[in-house]
């Protein structure tokens, strides 16, 4: 089929769908016009003309059925609010999990805020057998700097056991 026959075939069914949607509502508008009843046998409702719209509609080709959809929603002056609407309504339940997960860290950031004076002395050793690649002055330097960071990316369980060695000398550390 070239392009030409492809472009009449979508005007047709246009032309065809515009003229059901009329109709359709005029028979909303009026009452008169009684909505057919079910077929006993097959429980179909849809009238004659709509199933061959139907039908010509399912012979399109995905563009042409692009087509079709971008020339209804001009003509009828469709636009995306509902579906944009039910999109925001649908991301707010992925945003409140994913604050969840943020709120159950697994991984964290310990913070030596301030250490006891009386307790200097253990502290430093205790953040040197933290941190063994830290001599002496530096293990020292680091306690002496509080606030400072101790120790990044740090799992759950071995932070918090960080945080309990520290706070029973007198520090207070976060974890963040």
């Amino acid at each position: 089929m070239t392009c030409l026959v492809r472009s009449r075939v979508c005007l047709k069914n246009q032309a065809q769908l515009s003229r059901a949607l009329f109709h359709t509502r005029s028979i909303l508008k009026n009452e008169a016009n009684p909505i057919p009843a079910p077929d006993s046998a097959t429980g179909d409702v849809c009238p004659p003309k709509i199933k061959s719209i139907v039908d010509e509609i399912g012979k399109l080709t995905l563009i042409e059925t692009s087509q079709l959809v971008k020339e209804l929603k001009t003509r009828f002056n469709i636009t995306e609010t509902i579906q944009v609407a039910a999109a925001v309504q649908t991301q707010a339940p992925q945003e409140a999990a994913a604050q969840e997960k943020a709120a159950e860290k697994s991984e964290y950031t310990i913070k030596l805020e301030k250490f006891d004076k009386d307790q200097k002395a253990k502290t430093i050793k205790e953040i040197k057998s933290i941190l063994p690649e830290l001599n002496l002055i530096a293990a020292k330097n680091l306690v002496e700097s509080a606030p400072k960071v101790i120790k990044k990316d740090v799992p759950k369980e071995e932070a918090e056991k960080i945080k309990k060695a520290l706070e029973a000398l007198g520090a207070t550390v976060v974890l963040e």
